[in-house]
């Protein structure tokens, strides 16, 4: 199945995605609908767990899959891949594993989304400085704006891929590049692009990830990814029985962690969860990141356009190519926008309502590659 088989197939497009037969869904940024055969892969899993052991069926094979196809999406080995779930816990992982020294510290952007926030400025109890990234513009960061905040005492810097509300993405090549001969590690919350934009591992130390937005999959099914020159340095923040090395399930006095990113990995996975990123990853695989950047970035520039000649004001209109995503937020000071939220709501069409520091608020549309142009052009007929 194809990007243009889908948008040009409407009964095979309603077949995939049944949230098209009654909504025009443009949230992917906050929490997507499942594809059918995503939901099929839960509904058999499910189906048959209630016949015999919940791991019997897929126990050896389902989180190496699942392991091999992320590795695939993200350019990563397959031993450099912990599936530990919400992308909250991965960021956790390494701030508290991380090999910090009193003295040290971390750059972080204060109005990204808190799942990127806290795990890091808890690190002040530890005596680590947390430097906080100063930005004209809501999530513009630029390779300039960090290495502005860095120092001979920099550990690590923490970025999301693209800003949640501006869909500003980072240039992480540039960026990565820039660290790294600085000797700075890099982590990055990629779940703003992970499925929507290429988002790879060598240009990164760290990337956290949940499903749940643009890979299709669902909530609570993530990864985190772990460079294998920082495997044996990021300590475990969990202790169990699957981590662990206990033969027969027997505990040993010494404790002696898996190889590889599995050491992360302490208890039973979600099943149900890694069947649905299964299926999900194997969707994305199947259309293409690629294709799947190429459309949105059409939609985007559609949607700009179209909205600022409406009288909206769009963050990041201005954005270069390299940096826009597929997230476009729009604000009008003379609209009530909770308001024209529900009311778009009412009419069928998904967006999402968010607010900045300054309680800005804004409508963010964030389509996904099986949106087609009619439906962008009926939406936008309620704006």
């Amino acid at each position: 199945m194809t990007l243009e088989q889908i948008q040009q197939d409407e009964s095979l497009r309603q077949r995939e995605f049944p949230v098209c037969r009654n909504k025009i869904f443009l949230a992917h940024a906050a929490v997507c609908p499942l594809p059918t055969r995503v939901a099929n892969a839960i509904a058999t899993y499910a189906d048959g767990a209630t016949l015999d052991d919940q791991e019997h069926a897929v126990l050896g094979t389902l989180a190496r899959e699942t392991r091999q196809r992320v590795a695939r999406l993200i350019g990563a080995q397959e031993e450099e891949v912990a599936l530990v779930g919400p992308t909250s816990l991965a960021l956790s992982f390494v701030a508290g594993g991380f090999p910090f020294r009193r003295g040290d510290n971390i750059v972080i952007y204060f109005d990204d989304y808190p799942s990127n926030v806290y795990p890091w400025m808890a690190l002040a109890n530890r005596g680590i400085e947390v430097r906080l990234l100063n930005l004209r513009e809501l999530g513009r960061i630029r390779t300039v704006d960090v290495l502005g905040q860095v120092d001979e005492n920099t550990r690590l810097v923490a970025v999301a891929s693209s800003h949640f509300i501006s869909g500003w993405r980072v240039d992480l090549p540039a960026l990565s590049a820039s660290l790294r001969d600085r000797r700075i590690a890099l982590c990055v919350d990629g779940i703003q692009t992970l499925g929507a934009f290429p988002t790879l591992a060598e240009h990164a130390d760290f990337i956290a990830a949940d499903a749940h937005k643009w890979l299709l999959g669902p909530c609570g099914a993530g990864f985190l990814y772990v460079g294998k020159s920082w495997i044996e340095a990021l300590r475990p923040m969990v202790y169990g029985w699957n981590n662990v090395r206990c033969p027969d399930f027997v505990a040993r006095e010494e404790m002696v962690f898996r190889s590889g990113a599995q050491r992360y990995e302490a208890g039973s996975h979600s099943m149900v969860g890694l069947v649905g990123l299964r299926a999900a990853l194997d969707l994305i695989l199947e259309i293409g990141v690629d294709a799947i950047a190429a459309d949105l970035l059409r939609k985007r520039d559609f949607l700009a356009n179209a909205l600022q000649e409406r009288g909206w004001a769009m963050l990041s209109s201005d954005a270069p190519e390299a940096h826009r995503g597929g997230i476009i937020s729009v604000t009008r000071s003379d609209l009530d926008l909770p308001r024209r939220h529900e009311e778009l709501a009412k009419a069928g069409i998904v967006t999402s309502l968010r607010t900045d520091r300054k309680g800005r608020k804004f409508l963010r549309l964030s389509p996904h590659f099986y949106n087609t142009q009619a439906e962008l052009s009926q939406a936008l007929e309620q704006f």
